[in-house]
Protein backbone atom coordinates (compact mmCIF):
# COMPACT_ATOMS: atom_id res chain seq x y z
CA UNK A 1 0.00 0.00 0.00
CA UNK A 2 1.26 3.36 -0.91
CA UNK A 3 1.94 6.20 1.97
CA UNK A 4 -0.14 8.88 2.74
CA UNK A 5 0.46 12.13 1.23
CA UNK A 6 1.23 13.10 4.75
CA UNK A 7 3.79 10.50 5.35
CA UNK A 8 5.84 11.30 1.80
CA UNK A 9 9.05 13.12 3.00
CA UNK A 10 9.75 16.10 1.34
CA UNK A 11 13.12 18.16 2.11
CA UNK A 12 13.37 21.85 0.88
CA UNK A 13 14.98 22.47 -1.87
CA UNK A 14 17.54 25.37 -2.93
CA UNK A 15 17.76 27.51 -6.08
CA UNK A 16 20.68 25.41 -7.03
CA UNK A 17 19.44 22.29 -6.02
CA UNK A 18 15.52 22.88 -8.40
CA UNK A 19 18.08 23.85 -11.38
CA UNK A 20 20.03 20.50 -10.81
CA UNK A 21 16.69 18.39 -10.44
CA UNK A 22 15.00 20.02 -13.53
CA UNK A 23 18.04 19.73 -15.30
CA UNK A 24 18.75 16.16 -14.16
CA UNK A 25 15.08 15.19 -15.01
CA UNK A 26 15.18 16.65 -18.83
CA UNK A 27 17.83 15.07 -19.90
CA UNK A 28 16.79 11.46 -18.35
CA UNK A 29 12.83 11.76 -20.41
CA UNK A 30 14.98 12.96 -23.61
CA UNK A 31 17.15 9.55 -23.58
CA UNK A 32 13.10 7.74 -24.14
CA UNK A 33 11.84 10.32 -26.75
CA UNK A 34 14.43 12.09 -29.36
CA UNK A 35 13.89 14.72 -31.38
CA UNK A 36 10.40 15.79 -28.82
CA UNK A 37 11.68 18.74 -26.71
CA UNK A 38 8.52 20.67 -27.09
CA UNK A 39 6.41 18.12 -25.76
CA UNK A 40 8.81 16.92 -22.99
CA UNK A 41 9.08 20.36 -21.72
CA UNK A 42 4.99 20.54 -21.70
CA UNK A 43 5.12 17.26 -20.04
CA UNK A 44 7.53 18.11 -17.44
CA UNK A 45 5.55 21.44 -16.59
CA UNK A 46 2.57 19.96 -15.78
CA UNK A 47 4.22 17.58 -13.55
CA UNK A 48 5.95 19.87 -11.37
CA UNK A 49 3.36 21.89 -11.22
CA UNK A 50 0.62 19.08 -10.09
CA UNK A 51 -1.30 19.22 -13.21
CA UNK A 52 -2.33 16.14 -15.28
CA UNK A 53 -1.32 15.59 -19.05
CA UNK A 54 -3.36 14.54 -22.00
CA UNK A 55 -1.66 13.10 -25.03
CA UNK A 56 -3.68 13.08 -28.35
CA UNK A 57 -2.13 11.34 -31.76
CA UNK A 58 -2.46 8.66 -33.69
CA UNK A 59 -0.83 5.45 -32.03
CA UNK A 60 2.46 4.39 -32.04
CA UNK A 61 4.18 7.69 -32.54
CA UNK A 62 5.56 6.89 -28.93
CA UNK A 63 2.67 8.42 -26.17
CA UNK A 64 2.99 5.32 -23.79
CA UNK A 65 6.67 5.74 -24.07
CA UNK A 66 6.53 9.48 -22.44
CA UNK A 67 4.71 8.49 -20.13
CA UNK A 68 6.60 5.29 -19.03
CA UNK A 69 9.95 7.54 -19.17
CA UNK A 70 8.51 10.17 -16.87
CA UNK A 71 7.44 7.30 -14.31
CA UNK A 72 11.07 5.76 -14.65
CA UNK A 73 12.73 9.39 -14.13
CA UNK A 74 10.94 10.24 -11.12
CA UNK A 75 11.34 6.60 -9.43
CA UNK A 76 7.62 6.81 -8.07
CA UNK A 77 4.97 3.67 -7.97
CA UNK A 78 3.03 3.48 -11.53
CA UNK A 79 0.54 1.62 -12.69
CA UNK A 80 -1.15 1.39 -16.27
CA UNK A 81 -4.88 1.07 -17.26
CA UNK A 82 -5.44 0.08 -20.85
CA UNK A 83 -9.21 2.06 -21.34
CA UNK A 84 -11.57 -0.49 -23.49
CA UNK A 85 -14.96 -0.08 -24.03
CA UNK A 86 -16.19 -3.04 -21.23
CA UNK A 87 -13.96 -1.32 -18.58
CA UNK A 88 -16.10 -0.64 -15.67
CA UNK A 89 -15.20 2.24 -13.06
CA UNK A 90 -14.53 0.17 -10.23
CA UNK A 91 -11.94 -1.48 -12.35
CA UNK A 92 -10.10 1.84 -12.04
CA UNK A 93 -11.42 2.98 -8.34
CA UNK A 94 -11.47 -0.27 -6.83
CA UNK A 95 -14.51 -2.61 -5.09
CA UNK A 96 -15.69 -3.22 -1.54
CA UNK A 97 -15.62 -7.61 -1.14
CA UNK A 98 -17.06 -9.30 1.55
CA UNK A 99 -13.77 -11.34 3.33
CA UNK A 100 -15.78 -14.27 5.45
CA UNK A 101 -12.34 -14.51 7.72
CA UNK A 102 -13.45 -10.87 9.74
CA UNK A 103 -17.31 -11.10 8.91
CA UNK A 104 -17.24 -7.62 6.65
CA UNK A 105 -16.32 -5.95 3.90
CA UNK A 106 -13.22 -5.13 2.37
CA UNK A 107 -12.18 -2.34 0.34
CA UNK A 108 -9.42 -3.92 -2.29
CA UNK A 109 -7.83 -0.58 -3.85
CA UNK A 110 -8.22 0.14 -7.89
CA UNK A 111 -4.37 0.35 -9.81
CA UNK A 112 -5.76 4.91 -9.17
CA UNK A 113 -3.92 4.25 -5.45
CA UNK A 114 -0.58 5.18 -7.27
CA UNK A 115 1.31 7.57 -7.71
CA UNK A 116 1.68 7.83 -11.53
CA UNK A 117 -1.31 6.71 -13.53
CA UNK A 118 -0.94 5.72 -17.24
CA UNK A 119 -4.26 5.91 -18.44
CA UNK A 120 -4.03 4.58 -22.08
CA UNK A 121 -6.40 5.01 -24.66
CA UNK A 122 -8.71 7.21 -22.43
CA UNK A 123 -11.06 7.60 -25.40
CA UNK A 124 -12.52 4.03 -25.89
CA UNK A 125 -13.86 3.38 -22.14
CA UNK A 126 -16.99 5.20 -21.65
CA UNK A 127 -17.74 8.19 -20.17
CA UNK A 128 -19.48 6.51 -17.29
CA UNK A 129 -15.84 5.44 -17.11
CA UNK A 130 -13.70 7.82 -17.55
CA UNK A 131 -15.70 9.81 -15.27
CA UNK A 132 -14.01 7.47 -12.41
CA UNK A 133 -10.79 9.72 -12.38
CA UNK A 134 -12.47 13.24 -11.60
CA UNK A 135 -12.08 13.46 -8.64
CA UNK A 136 -9.06 11.81 -8.12
CA UNK A 137 -6.95 14.48 -10.41
CA UNK A 138 -9.24 17.22 -8.67
CA UNK A 139 -8.94 16.56 -5.43
CA UNK A 140 -6.49 14.04 -4.89
CA UNK A 141 -8.75 11.45 -3.22
CA UNK A 142 -11.23 8.51 -4.13
CA UNK A 143 -14.63 7.96 -2.77
CA UNK A 144 -15.87 4.42 -2.75
CA UNK A 145 -19.13 3.18 -1.03
CA UNK A 146 -19.40 6.74 0.80
CA UNK A 147 -15.66 6.41 2.74
CA UNK A 148 -13.20 8.83 0.68
CA UNK A 149 -9.36 7.84 0.74
CA UNK A 150 -6.81 10.46 0.19
CA UNK A 151 -4.50 9.46 -2.54
CA UNK A 152 -0.29 9.55 -1.87
CA UNK A 153 1.65 12.84 -3.12
CA UNK A 154 2.77 13.00 -5.61
CA UNK A 155 -0.55 12.11 -7.51
CA UNK A 156 0.05 12.37 -11.31
CA UNK A 157 -2.06 11.24 -14.47
CA UNK A 158 -0.97 11.05 -18.27
CA UNK A 159 -3.59 9.80 -20.62
CA UNK A 160 -3.14 9.05 -23.87
CA UNK A 161 -6.06 9.06 -26.14
CA UNK A 162 -6.58 8.32 -30.17
CA UNK A 163 -7.97 11.25 -32.33
CA UNK A 164 -12.06 11.32 -32.12
CA UNK A 165 -12.37 10.22 -35.67
CA UNK A 166 -10.76 7.07 -34.77
CA UNK A 167 -13.37 3.77 -34.48
CA UNK A 168 -14.39 2.25 -31.31
CA UNK A 169 -13.79 6.25 -29.03
CA UNK A 170 -16.10 8.23 -26.90
CA UNK A 171 -15.67 11.99 -26.70
CA UNK A 172 -13.84 13.13 -23.37
CA UNK A 173 -16.52 15.37 -22.01
CA UNK A 174 -15.75 19.14 -21.20
CA UNK A 175 -15.55 18.24 -17.47
CA UNK A 176 -13.06 15.82 -17.94
CA UNK A 177 -10.99 17.62 -20.36
CA UNK A 178 -10.88 20.30 -17.84
CA UNK A 179 -8.91 18.31 -15.08
CA UNK A 180 -5.96 17.93 -17.54
CA UNK A 181 -3.65 20.95 -17.55
CA UNK A 182 -1.95 20.55 -21.00
CA UNK A 183 -3.14 18.43 -24.04
CA UNK A 184 0.29 17.70 -25.89
CA UNK A 185 0.44 16.22 -29.59
CA UNK A 186 3.30 14.46 -30.62
CA UNK A 187 3.54 14.07 -34.48
CA UNK A 188 5.59 11.66 -36.13
CA UNK A 189 9.62 12.05 -35.06
CA UNK A 190 12.37 13.69 -37.35
CA UNK A 191 13.90 11.51 -39.40
CA UNK A 192 17.28 10.81 -38.46
CA UNK A 193 15.70 9.97 -35.62
CA UNK A 194 13.26 7.65 -36.84
CA UNK A 195 15.96 6.15 -39.01
CA UNK A 196 17.58 5.40 -35.80
CA UNK A 197 14.52 3.03 -34.45
CA UNK A 198 14.58 1.28 -37.78
CA UNK A 199 17.69 0.53 -37.63
CA UNK A 200 17.77 -0.24 -33.66
CA UNK A 201 14.55 -2.30 -33.69
CA UNK A 202 12.37 0.18 -32.45
CA UNK A 203 11.41 1.79 -29.13
CA UNK A 204 10.23 -1.22 -27.06
CA UNK A 205 13.06 -0.68 -24.16
CA UNK A 206 13.86 2.77 -24.66
CA UNK A 207 12.16 3.78 -21.77
CA UNK A 208 13.28 1.14 -19.83
CA UNK A 209 16.94 2.99 -20.16
CA UNK A 210 15.82 6.32 -18.77
CA UNK A 211 17.62 6.10 -14.94
CA UNK A 212 15.97 7.41 -11.76
CA UNK A 213 16.73 11.10 -11.08
CA UNK A 214 14.35 12.02 -8.25
CA UNK A 215 12.38 9.93 -5.46
CA UNK A 216 8.81 11.01 -4.94
CA UNK A 217 9.80 13.35 -1.88
CA UNK A 218 12.38 14.78 -4.10
CA UNK A 219 9.28 15.54 -6.47
CA UNK A 220 6.89 16.64 -3.98
CA UNK A 221 9.85 19.26 -2.86
CA UNK A 222 10.21 20.53 -6.70
CA UNK A 223 6.76 21.24 -7.01
CA UNK A 224 6.70 23.15 -3.87
CA UNK A 225 9.62 24.79 -5.12
CA UNK A 226 7.49 25.69 -8.04
CA UNK A 227 4.35 27.10 -5.73
CA UNK A 228 6.66 29.62 -4.42
CA UNK A 229 7.28 31.39 -8.08
CA UNK A 230 6.18 34.32 -8.53
CA UNK A 231 3.01 35.74 -10.42
CA UNK A 232 3.13 39.29 -10.36
CA UNK A 233 -0.27 41.75 -10.96
CA UNK A 234 0.44 42.76 -14.19
CA UNK A 235 0.94 39.15 -15.54
CA UNK A 236 -2.37 37.97 -14.00
CA UNK A 237 -4.43 40.81 -15.14
CA UNK A 238 -2.83 39.55 -18.47
CA UNK A 239 -3.89 36.17 -17.88
CA UNK A 240 -7.81 37.19 -16.94
CA UNK A 241 -7.88 39.09 -20.27
CA UNK A 242 -6.96 36.04 -22.34
CA UNK A 243 -9.60 34.15 -20.09
CA UNK A 244 -12.27 37.28 -20.83
CA UNK A 245 -11.30 37.27 -24.69
CA UNK A 246 -12.11 33.41 -25.07
CA UNK A 247 -15.51 33.73 -23.30
CA UNK A 248 -16.54 37.03 -25.43
CA UNK A 249 -15.36 35.33 -28.74
CA UNK A 250 -18.12 34.79 -31.47
CA UNK A 251 -16.32 32.00 -32.76
CA UNK A 252 -16.36 29.90 -29.38
CA UNK A 253 -19.76 29.05 -27.50
CA UNK A 254 -17.80 27.96 -24.36
CA UNK A 255 -15.04 29.89 -22.87
CA UNK A 256 -12.37 28.92 -20.95
CA UNK A 257 -13.22 28.18 -17.34
CA UNK A 258 -11.98 29.53 -13.84
CA UNK A 259 -9.91 26.42 -13.06
CA UNK A 260 -8.24 26.75 -16.90
CA UNK A 261 -7.17 30.28 -15.43
CA UNK A 262 -5.86 28.68 -12.11
CA UNK A 263 -4.42 26.15 -14.50
CA UNK A 264 -2.58 28.67 -16.90
CA UNK A 265 -1.09 30.50 -13.75
CA UNK A 266 0.54 26.96 -12.31
CA UNK A 267 1.95 26.39 -15.69
CA UNK A 268 3.48 29.58 -16.02
CA UNK A 269 5.19 29.32 -12.69
CA UNK A 270 6.70 25.35 -13.77
CA UNK A 271 7.73 26.67 -17.07
CA UNK A 272 9.47 29.59 -15.32
CA UNK A 273 11.16 27.21 -13.38
CA UNK A 274 12.49 24.70 -16.22
CA UNK A 275 13.93 27.82 -17.28
CA UNK A 276 15.73 28.86 -13.96
CA UNK A 277 13.73 31.67 -13.15
CA UNK A 278 12.04 32.04 -9.31
CA UNK A 279 9.51 34.73 -11.33
CA UNK A 280 6.97 34.65 -14.05
CA UNK A 281 7.23 36.73 -17.64
CA UNK A 282 4.58 36.87 -20.49
CA UNK A 283 5.97 34.96 -22.53
CA UNK A 284 5.17 31.85 -20.23
CA UNK A 285 1.54 32.80 -20.18
CA UNK A 286 1.75 33.51 -23.71
CA UNK A 287 3.57 30.26 -25.20
CA UNK A 288 1.28 27.99 -23.03
CA UNK A 289 -2.14 29.41 -23.94
CA UNK A 290 -3.14 27.31 -26.36
CA UNK A 291 -1.91 23.95 -24.78
CA UNK A 292 -3.68 24.96 -21.59
CA UNK A 293 -6.78 26.65 -23.09
CA UNK A 294 -7.33 25.05 -26.60
CA UNK A 295 -8.83 21.80 -24.94
CA UNK A 296 -11.22 23.29 -23.33
CA UNK A 297 -13.09 25.99 -25.09
CA UNK A 298 -15.98 24.71 -27.16
CA UNK A 299 -15.95 26.18 -30.62
CA UNK A 300 -19.83 27.68 -31.64
CA UNK A 301 -22.26 25.15 -33.33
CA UNK A 302 -21.28 23.78 -37.11
CA UNK A 303 -23.69 22.18 -39.61
CA UNK A 304 -25.09 19.33 -38.13
CA UNK A 305 -23.17 16.25 -37.68
CA UNK A 306 -19.86 18.14 -38.19
CA UNK A 307 -17.23 17.40 -35.30
CA UNK A 308 -14.82 20.30 -35.46
CA UNK A 309 -11.11 19.40 -35.58
CA UNK A 310 -8.36 19.97 -32.68
CA UNK A 311 -6.50 22.37 -35.35
CA UNK A 312 -9.61 24.72 -35.22
CA UNK A 313 -9.62 24.80 -31.95
CA UNK A 314 -5.99 25.79 -31.46
CA UNK A 315 -6.05 28.54 -34.31
CA UNK A 316 -8.78 30.15 -32.46
CA UNK A 317 -6.76 30.36 -29.33
CA UNK A 318 -4.03 31.27 -30.99
CA UNK A 319 -5.73 33.69 -32.55
CA UNK A 320 -6.73 35.21 -29.63
CA UNK A 321 -3.52 35.01 -28.09
CA UNK A 322 -2.23 37.32 -31.05
CA UNK A 323 -4.89 40.27 -29.62
CA UNK A 324 -4.81 40.48 -26.60
CA UNK A 325 -2.06 42.74 -25.68
CA UNK A 326 1.38 41.76 -23.88
CA UNK A 327 2.42 43.86 -20.79
CA UNK A 328 5.50 45.10 -20.87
Amino acid sequence: MLASAAMTTAVPLGKEATTLAIERLRAAVELALEGKPDAIELALTALIARGHVLVEDVPGVGKTTLARALARAVGCDHKRVQFTSDLLPSDVLGVSVYDQRVGEFVFRQGPIFTHILLADEINRASPRTQSALLEAMNEGQVSVDGITTPLSEPFFVIATQNPQDFAGTFPLPESQLDRFMVRIRLGYPPPQVELRLLLHGGDADRAKAVPQVLDPGQLVALQREVDRVTLDTALATYLQALLSATRSSPTLSLGASPRAGINLARAARGRAALHGRSYCIADDIHDLAVPVLAHRVRLAAHAEGYVPSRDEAEAVVRDIVARVPVPL
